[in-house]
């Protein structure tokens, strides 16, 4: 925008004064424009290119001559036009500073509601007790949210850390303290006399955390159980922990379920094994050991003559792992629980097990082969070896393929046994021919006390069979017959069976599809007095309102009624049903004093 002017030469002195004055306000508006990014006007004389708006050069004249003063207002007298340029200015500045004065103050009151202070504008950092805090907006979030965790880090292991002092059996699974947290924990045990179990299983912690036990093992000797179950410490950390398990002579037993551990892993444990002696129990399960590491540990069996369980469950041992082993027990005397779930033996490598544990010189108690592949063939070499046993009290063959044909054989092997007192033929593709077999054996033999019969399709008549043994005979304590296809039809037999029976004490007929006519049959049951069965299950059997008025009924009529525990959850009960089984708590709670726990 431009302005003319035509002033006489005796005015141009008060001219000059009142546009510096001018002058110096729009310097101020326009250097404050300029720091707002607004755009800057100019107001150039046409005929002084030395006047301009923004950067005004002009000659100063004495203010105060009272000649000047007298000619400039003869002027404007006589010539009124010369007041244009004064007009011309203040029509270009007056809008401007509005324009500047309004942009101002909202620009002020933006910053009130919006903006931080303006020291917290400022991009620096200072230091406060250690921790780094920024000053420019939003920059402190994630420094507040890791000091409060790290505040919160340090109380919990405080907290761990006064426990370990404390208890002598603690539990700090699942707590995630790491590396760094293992090894401020270690100094707490380095010369405590409190703690003979700790569990660390499931915090994250890596072959580097296990270095915190260096020396700290050494100097307890009061620690006996060692979980580290959980953790990836691998092949390193285990060869680690070893170098300093080797001299310790506390440790009882040695938890490293699913470490990640390998074949190397598996070699450096078996070589502790050789030189330390008071360890008792090792549990290696779900891991990735295969071959070559079963080898290494049976090695070690050859020389151990401490170790008492060891736990192999999920690996991949395979036959070759099975034959490796089964020389090393020809000779080991100490051995008592083989835990081998798991490990695809099939009947091949459980044929070279039999053999080793034939003329096994210790007195193993426990094994479990369960989920190896095995068949009828394979039940055959388990069979002899039952035949020979002595020892022998808990034989788990759950998830195998042995059949019917399999379970006449481990039958008739037990018919000559007279140790095993807890039998797990779970999963096993068994009928009512293979169930008939074994319950005949109960006929005699009074020793076995648990029998788990659970996903094999037995049907109404292979409870029927059961049911008219365990009527008068047998020792059985636990009967487990969950999945096993019996419906009302089976549980109108077994609970005629509960009518006579003085042992049963725990009863699991799970998903047997029972429904009301079922549960009615039970209900019967438990109206004759019944002093031994205190827990039964009746999860997942299509049992509605019908069923459960029945049951209540029955346990609300029976002043001698042993049971203590009733699951009858998963059924398709409604709020009524499930009124009817919590009034009959109550009812015998009030007249018995007897408080019964149902699940619903």
């Amino acid at each position: 925008m431009a302005c003319t002017s035509t002033l006489s030469l005796y005015s141009q002195s008060q001219v000059r004064l009142r546009n510096q004055r001018l002058q110096s306000l729009a310097l101020t508006s326009a250097g404050f424009a300029q720091f707002m990014s607004f755009p800057t006007l100019n107001c150039r004389r046409t005929h002084s290119p030395r006047v301009r708006f923004g950067s005004v050069v002009m000659e100063r004249t004495h203010p105060r001559a009272t000649g000047s003063r007298r000619v400039y207002r003869q002027s404007q007298a006589s010539a009124p036009l010369s007041s244009a340029p004064l007009k011309q200015i203040t029509n270009v500045v007056g809008p401007f500073a509005v324009l500047v004065a309004v942009t101002f103050v909202i620009w002020k009151l933006v910053e009130k509601l919006l903006v931080p202070a303006p020291k917290q504008l400022k991009s620096r950092t200072v230091e406060t007790q250690g921790l780094k805090w920024s000053f420019a907006a939003g920059t402190n979030l994630l420094s507040q949210l890791g000091a409060k965790i790290e505040r919160q880090s340090k109380q919990k292991l405080n907290e761990f850390a006064r426990e370990l002092r404390s208890f002598p059996s603690i539990d700090m699974s699942g707590r995630n303290f790491g590396d760094e947290g293992l090894f401020f924990l270690a100094e707490s045990l380095a010369f405590n006399q409190t703690a003979e179990e700790v569990s660390f299983a499931a915090n994250g912690i890596t072959a580097a955390g296990l270095r915190a036990f260096d020396g700290v093992l050494q100097s307890n000797i009061t620690l006996k159980t060692l979980d580290l179950s959980g953790n990836l410490v691998g092949d390193e950390g285990a060869k680690c922990l070893c170098d300093i398990l080797v001299n310790n002579s506390s440790i009882e037993k040695l938890q490293l379920n699913s470490a990640d551990l390998g074949d190397e892993g598996a070699k450096a444990i078996a070589e502790m094994l050789k030189k330390n002696s008071s360890l008792r129990v090792l549990e290696l399960n779900n891991n990735m050991i295969e071959y070559s590491g079963f080898s290494s540990l049976a090695g070690a069996l050859l020389e151990n003559n401490s170790i008492r369980n060891i736990h192999l469950n999920g690996n991949y041992g395979g036959a070759l792992g099975a034959n490796a082993l089964a020389k090393a027990l020809e000779s080991n005397k100490s051995l008592r629980e083989l835990h081998l779930h798991g490990n695809s033996i099939g009947d091949e490598g459980i044929r070279s097990l039999m053999s080793g544990l034939s003329s096994h010189k210790g007195k193993l108690t426990l094994l479990d082969i369960g989920n190896n592949s095995l068949t009828a063939k394979g039940a055959f070499h388990m069979a002899e070896y039952v035949k020979k046993s002595r020892s022998l009290l808990w034989l788990n063959l759950y998830m195998n393929d042995i059949g019917d044909e399999g379970a006449g054989k481990i039958a008739a092997a037990l018919k000559e046994n007279r140790s095993i007192t807890t039998l797990d033929l779970g999963g096993n593709n068994i009928h009512a021919d293979g169930v008939n077999a074994v319950a005949q054996v109960l006929k005699d033999n009074l020793v076995i006390t648990t029998l788990e019969l659970s996903y094999n399709p037995i049907g109404p008549d292979g409870a029927k069979a059961l049911a008219e043994v365990l009527k008068f005979h047998g020792n059985l304590k636990t009967l487990k017959l969950g999945w096993c296809q019996i419906g009302a039809k089976g549980a109108e037999f077994i609970a005629d069976a509960l009518k006579y029976n003085t042992t049963i004490s725990i009863l699991d007929l799970r998903a047997n599809g029972l429904r009301d006519e079922g549960a009615q049959c039970l209900a019967r049951s438990l109206k004759v007095v019944n002093e031994a069965l205190t827990s039964l299950d009746l999860g997942f059997n299509e049992i509605r309102d019908d069923g459960a008025f029945a049951i209540a009924q029955a346990l609300k009529s029976n002043d001698d009624v042993a049971v203590t525990s009733l699951n009858i959850a998963s059924n398709f009960l409604t709020k009524f049903g499930q009124g009817a089984l919590a009034d009959a708590r109550d009812h015998v709670l009030e007249m018995t004093e007897k408080e019964i726990n149902i699940f619903l």
